[in-house]
């Protein structure tokens, strides 16, 4: 086997085995690195559908796993047209393949390239936040400083955000731009301390032109990182420079966060986004399906949005629903949509957001509780309940549990489910653990 062709084989033997088989053999077996030069790692894909799904869902797991094999940090260049085999002493390889086919993965670290102004759906419940984040990322740090966005899981806070550093970046590329959640900026605050590098982070944070920090609610308790980012936002906004913030309360109703800085997320303009409706969230599917060159008709969104509210989740079932039609050769249609929907229930007759809230009520907590951030004994016993029913019995890949668990990364996913798995090889069998699977009819004894 080519050195490449080697290199791939190792690295698509680990994918394999965080995403589900249908995605893989649909996304990644028909996959070829064809050079890895600089840096760069080119990759050819079966069609450009294929490409935008890697890109958007698949991007960071083929990254991690390049820099892990190569120990580089890798950029990714995906060409559409396809290499069966590489072309030895025949001269370049890229001759065979148009530039204008290369696609760049992302260019703000943390971005997602396709969250933009543009591919925004927008109605009553976010024109407000939608407008007022347009206005800031034409004239940073003079209309509102800071810009505090908020409202529940699922209604697009983060896709704003990423549009307004996206917005800037085009027009302004020199800008300083830092796109962040709170926890990534915990931890680079902890490992600051940690390794006696404080100048350096200050040096990071302090000398921007946008600074956007997501999920702000995850600071609760963290006194250090609540300082460091106090005396980092007055800095900037002294400064002239733009600070956006989001979270999933109002300022006022944050718990767990010094009241000089709650005074000081409430400083400039505070809007809120609701749960999008039906039509909305109609819109947002046909404006995601043409991001796949997909024709989705009216009545087949309807299908989908009638069975999910969370707008997060839409992405994910109509990329289970393109898969699986090309997997199957069929055609979407909202049948079609409907028996993808209800496999996803399971046999059992679960939706995920059905499973998780059982999950909850058997442990006497609220679904907002076990997506967020603490620790205690009784929420992390139920978040990896959930990890483990929605792996073993859904189906759904590590990143997709993540996801509906506040977005936690893969590896965390991961050590949840075997920590469940290790209960039932064990003699006795925690007695919630067990109440909880025979509840939901998933263990049959």
């Amino acid at each position: 086997m080519d050195l490449f062709g080697d290199l791939w084989s190792r690295v698509l033997g680990e994918i394999e085995l965080e995403v589900s088989r249908a995605n893989f053999l649909t996304l990644f077996k028909k996959t070829h690195l064809v050079s890895l030069e600089d840096g760069v790692a080119t990759i050819a894909v079966p069609s450009n559908m294929i490409i935008d799904l890697l890109k958007r869902r698949y991007a960071d797991i083929i990254k991690k796993t390049l820099d892990k094999h190569t120990k580089q940090d890798i950029k990714i260049v995906f060409v559409s047209k396809f290499v069966s085999q590489p072309q030895a002493a025949k001269g370049p390889l890229f001759d065979i393949v148009e530039r204008s086919q290369k696609m760049l993965v992302g260019h703000l670290p943390r971005v997602r390239s396709d969250y933009t102004f543009e591919n925004m759906a927008v109605s009553g419940s976010n024109q407000l936040a939608y407008v007022s984040a347009g206005s800031v990322s034409k004239k940073l740090g003079k209309l509102y400083n800071p810009l505090f966005v908020y409202g529940p899981v699922g209604v697009g806070k983060t896709h704003l955000m990423q549009a307004i550093a996206n917005d800037v970046y085009q027009k302004t590329p020199d800008k300083k731009i830092v796109y962040i959640t709170s926890e990534e900026f915990t931890n680079e605050v902890v490992d600051a301390i940690r390794t006696n590098s404080t100048g350096q982070l200050k040096r990071k944070f302090r000398n921007l032109d946008l600074f956007i920090v997501d999920d702000v609610q995850f600071l609760t308790g963290k006194e250090k990182v609540q300082e460091e980012l106090f005396h980092t936002f007055n800095i900037l906004v002294d400064a002239g420079s733009q600070v956006v913030l989001s979270g999933d309360q109002h300022p006022s109703e944050l718990k767990g966060i010094e009241k000089r800085l709650l005074s000081r997320f409430s400083g400039g303009l505070t809007v809120d986004i609701d749960t999008p409706d039906l039509e909305l969230r109609c819109a947002i599917l046909l404006i995601k399906a043409r991001r796949f060159s997909l024709d989705l008709t009216t009545d087949t969104a309807r299908a989908i949005a009638q069975n999910l509210e969370d707008a997060r989740q839409l992405e994910g079932a109509l990329l289970r629903i393109i898969t699986q039609a090309e997997a199957e050769g069929e055609e979407i249609t909202p049948e079609f949509v409907r028996g993808v929907l209800q496999r996803d229930r399971s046999s059992y007759g679960f939706h995920p957001d059905e499973l998780i809230k059982d999950i909850c009520s058997f442990y006497n907590i609220k679904p907002t509780q076990i997506k967020n951030q603490k620790r205690t004994a009784s929420l992390v016993r139920a978040r990896q309940v959930a990890m483990y029913l929605l792996k073993k019995e859904l189906g759904l890949t590590y990143v997709e549990i993540g996801n509906l668990l506040g977005g936690r990364d893969h590896t965390t996913i991961m050590h949840g489910v075997e920590k469940i798995e290790n209960f039932f090889l064990a003699p006795n069998v925690p007695r919630d653990i067990l109440g909880i699977t025979k509840k939901l009819s998933v263990v049959n004894n």
